[in-house]
């Protein structure tokens, strides 16, 4: 062991988070269930291609008002 080591550091939003996850062990789990009910998502190709074709383009100048 070198002598120019450090002591093990843990800051305390890392200590918050284990004391967290001790007191509660089921957390991680609801955040994955969570996380499976937006994000986690199977798309398939067709609505996909759909998605795409109903695309509208973007004029070239956002902010420019229509002349009449």
């Amino acid at each position: 062991m070198s002598i120019f080591r450090r002591p093990d550091y843990t800051s305390d939003t890392t200590q918050f988070i284990e004391q967290l996850k001790a007191q509660r062990p089921e957390l991680e789990a609801e955040q994955r269930q969570g996380r499976a009910l937006l994000w986690d998502k199977q798309l398939s190709r067709d609505e996909q291609q759909a998605f795409k074709s109903a695309r509208v383009a973007q004029k070239p100048y956002v902010y420019q008002t229509q002349a009449s």
